[in-house]
């Protein structure tokens, strides 16, 4: 079957006879789909009342965004850029604010190193660990240290420092007893880098904890309990984060923060936090987006199945934490990052390495990409 009906452009559902054609289809015969499926908004990537799952589709000029996210990815099967004579040149002209994640971005950021460089040109990165759950704070150390900060140090409450220094050896361990002594540490001017939330709890005293961290004035990233201490509060953690921040829910986080959104795609709802709080935003999953205040946005469509396990989005703060405290702006940094975190989970599944954090590339080994 040759699915040419509607194209990326289609608003309303798929109804009446149109439905009723694509539903008589046999199921095992092969489609191919002209642009998109049938049924998939080529905004959003959401099924429009009814649509079928291509084998193959073939689209023009460009990919378009829903082909990345899902479930539209998953409706269209293998995907075929097929040129029809429209010149690159006219992308200069429709100015485009989405992009599919790739080295286009942030290849003229990424750090380079020096014959004469030593550890704190590549920049010092604090994670702030919690008390319980230990393993998140330390993953996200573990892959700040992979991925190619020049020191980290485990910021620990006293009793639970024993745990933290049993652990990769490389990172730091020191002891901070509550929220002044955590900002305190970042006092030092070379210390720029906060990854805070992994394992932290959901308390008054966790708020406490995020609030005096953002208010030392470092770049930081926001991860996991971090943002769930904050659940209905959105305007007071706004007044917190700044332009230097990365905040990175998952769709749980994210509602629990803003409240549900059922009528709004991925893309719309990450640049609609992004532009709330002045922060980047890294909305996760499969279809992850990273969206900045001003509106650009980049989908990442790589990501494998294998990265759905607990521990995986700590790993992803901490490489957001290297990229940042090598020099990346915080956009670039987190698109950079969460390319880096998808290989280093197809990575994962050819290898038997022990841990995901040991199979993150440092930064300085990603592609450049093209332009």
């Amino acid at each position: 079957m040759v699915d040419a009906v509607f194209g990326a452009g289609l608003k309303g559902a798929v109804t009446g006879v149109v439905r009723e054609a694509l539903e008589g289809v046999p199921r095992d015969a092969a489609t191919v789909a002209v642009d998109v499926p049938s049924g998939i908004s080529g905004d959003s990537g959401w099924v429009l009342g009814y649509a079928r799952a291509a084998d193959l589709t073939v689209t023009f000029f460009r990919p378009k965004p829903g082909h990345l996210l899902m479930p539209g990815r998953a409706f269209a099967g293998e995907l075929v850029v097929a040129e029809i004579g429209i010149p690159a040149a006219v992308l200069h002209g429709v100015g485009p604010r989405t992009w599919r994640n790739g080295g286009w971005l942030w290849g003229r950021h990424r750090p380079a190193l020096r014959a004469d460089g030593h550890k704190f040109d590549r920049g010092q990165v604090g994670v702030v660990g919690g008390t319980e759950m230990t393993g998140a704070a330390r993953l996200a150390g573990r892959a700040a240290l992979h991925a190619g900060a020049g020191l980290v140090t485990v910021l620990s409450p006293p009793e639970r420092a024993a745990t933290y220094r049993n652990d990769l050896a490389g990172l730091i361990v020191r002891e901070a007893a509550g929220p002044e002594a955590i900002a305190a540490w970042f006092d030092e001017p070379r210390r720029k880098t906060a990854v805070v939330g992994p394992g932290l709890g959901r308390d008054a005293a966790a708020r406490a904890t995020v609030s005096a961290v953002l208010a030392a004035g470092c770049a930081t990233v926001v991860d996991a309990d971090g943002l769930s201490c904050f659940a209905g509060a959105a305007p007071a953690f706004a007044g917190l984060v700044r332009a230097d921040c990365v905040v990175t829910p998952h769709e749980g986080e994210y509602a629990r923060l803003f409240g549900d959104r059922p009528g709004a795609g991925k893309l719309d709802r990450a640049r609609e936090a992004a532009a709330f709080l002045g922060a980047v935003v890294v909305l996760k999953g499969p279809d992850t987006v990273i969206a900045a205040p001003d509106g650009r946005a980049a989908i990442n469509a790589d990501a494998p199945a294998a990265l759905a396990v607990a521990g995986s989005g700590d790993v992803l703060s901490g490489i957001v934490g290297a990229a940042m405290a090598t020099g990346l702006p915080a956009f670039e940094a987190a698109a950079l990052a969460v390319s880096c975190h998808s290989r280093a989970g197809h990575a994962m599944t050819r290898s038997s390495a022990d841990a995901l954090a040991d199979a993150v590339a440092p930064l300085w080994e990603m592609p450049r990409g093209a332009g």
